[in-house]
């Protein structure tokens, strides 16, 4: 039994009131505070090329009971967080690219 791959759907809503689905890559804690990396999703794997490979990083708060994902206003802790979550996703998606370099090589004389 195979296994489909279903991602994490959030819909965000920028200052200007226009909405943008993302697809959430990671999520974590860090010095008491809860982060979340989020790329934009496309339905069309065609649209998914003219990416840029943009990668939103989002903090936790709390609007009443509602927890809602905010900007990082603070530019040091977004490059801090940026850095630990772009280090994480390298990692969950590292690739062994010895084997591309060997099938790709030709020696010639």
């Amino acid at each position: 039994m195979s296994e489909e791959y279903t991602p994490d759907l959030y819909t965000l809503e920028d200052e200007d009131g226009h909405e943008q689905v993302f697809e959430m890559l990671d999520a974590m804690e860090y010095e008491g505070e809860k982060y979340y990396a989020l790329t934009p999703y496309y339905e069309n794997p065609e649209e998914t090329l003219g990416d840029d490979g943009e990668v939103v990083i989002l903090k936790s708060d709390f609007d009443g009971d509602e927890e809602i994902m905010v900007s990082i206003d603070d530019d040091e802790e977004y490059e801090r967080i940026g850095n630990i979550f772009m280090k994480r996703i390298e990692e969950m998606f590292e690739f062994d690219d010895d084997e591309d370099d060997d099938a790709g090589s030709s020696t010639y004389s």
